[in-house]
């Protein structure tokens, strides 16, 4: 019955947060990717109680693992990384071609466990989730010099 619960859990639909900001970046810009959370679902460490056969139980989502998908056929993970901005994120994806893109990310759960109030214990069971896709235009840039 836990394991059907957790099964049936709305989980939080894992985003991207991407830098450069406002859906932009330009091709051979390393562009940095972090995990961010919704309001809406369960994410990592929030509990969700319920009553099973008479028993207070508590269910909480941990996070395992996340895959980023770029957009162009390129992905990295699966990884413990929520990523990061720049410039000590450590997700990272430079694009070589203008365009739009959709980046995404897939977060794997796993879950713990409390019964009556008891030690957390492990759910033998995972869940993945895919993240809305969030566009992101690949632009290009030129520089010329401009006399005084």
């Amino acid at each position: 019955m836990i394991q059907d619960y957790f099964y049936e859990m709305v989980f939080a639909l894992p985003q991207a947060s991407m830098e450069p900001p406002d859906g932009r970046t330009l091709v051979n810009l390393p562009t940095y990717f972090a995990l961010k959370w919704p309001e809406e679902g369960y994410e990592p460490q929030e509990v969700d109680t319920t009553t099973l056969v008479g028993q207070e139980v508590r269910i909480r989502p941990v996070f395992q693992s996340a895959t980023y998908s770029f957009g162009d056929g390129e992905s990295y993970g699966p990884t413990e990384s929520p990523g990061g901005s720049w410039p000590d994120g450590d997700v990272i994806h430079t694009y070589v071609k203008k365009g739009t893109v959709q980046p995404s990310i897939s977060v794997t759960y796993g879950g713990e466990v409390s019964v009556e109030g008891g030690d957390w214990t492990n759910i033998n069971a995972s869940v993945t989730v895919d993240g809305p896709p969030q566009p992101l235009d690949v632009l290009t840039s030129r520089n010329r010099l401009v006399a005084d």
